[in-house]
């Protein structure tokens, strides 16, 4: 939860600074590029991550077809519920609700992604707004699977916590899952943690374009 409210706190300082610099009339160079360096460093610290875990050799070895149910299920879960709130709100397409829950619980990846893909259709600023959503949105799950793990797992049993932590099944909201759920329960949030981690910048990508 620490790293949450951490996450949280950069981003209301960076609102704050950004205000002030603007104010002052000091702008931060070329946004564009600066986003596309931070973007291709967070993929790569994706694929590092992913392909060099000890925990991915042996989950390959351990492998079972089954195991790809919870992960198809959070994904798919997810992405239906993305798509039936964009109902409400008007102001944006299903597919723009679409990228945002395709961030799973990534916040950091999902709301950079957003913002550069959507820049050249929507404008610099309502794609902002809409990265704003998405790392809110991110952070906010994050926080639940945290929080509400036991009661999300006395409701609606030992699978839950796991696909309701998206990512972060594999390494923020794992201990909370190990308390819940069981020891038992490790292999598989770490398998759902690296798929749903790698269906991330997919998704997103493929939605920010339609």
């Amino acid at each position: 939860m620490k790293g949450s409210l951490l996450v949280l706190s950069m981003f209301f300082v960076g609102c704050v600074l950004g205000y002030v610099w603007n104010f002052s009339g000091w702008e931060l160079g070329d946004t564009h590029h600066l986003s596309m360096y931070i973007l291709y460093a967070l993929m790569f610290q994706v694929g590092v991550s992913i392909g060099g875990g000890e925990d991915f050799k042996e989950l390959l070895r351990g492998f079972r077809p089954k195991m790809l149910l919870i992960p198809l299920a959070t994904i798919g879960g997810t992405l239906l519920f993305s798509a039936l709130v964009s109902v409400l709100l008007t102001r944006w397409s299903v597919f723009d609700c679409l990228a945002v829950g395709s961030g799973l619980g990534y916040y950091s990846l999902s709301s950079i992604l957003i913002m550069e893909l959507k820049t050249p259709d929507l404008g610099a600023q309502l794609a902002t707004e809409l990265a704003t959503i998405a790392l809110l949105t991110n952070v906010i799950r994050e926080l639940v699977a945290l929080v509400g793990a036991p009661f999300i797992c006395k409701y609606f049993g030992k699978l839950a916590p796991i696909s309701v932590a998206g990512v972060t099944s594999v390494d923020v909201a794992l201990p909370s899952i190990i308390r819940v759920s069981g020891k038992e329960m490790v292999p598989l949030a770490i398998f759902h943690g690296l798929l749903v981690d790698m269906s991330v910048p997919f998704f997103i990508s493929l939605f920010c374009k339609l």
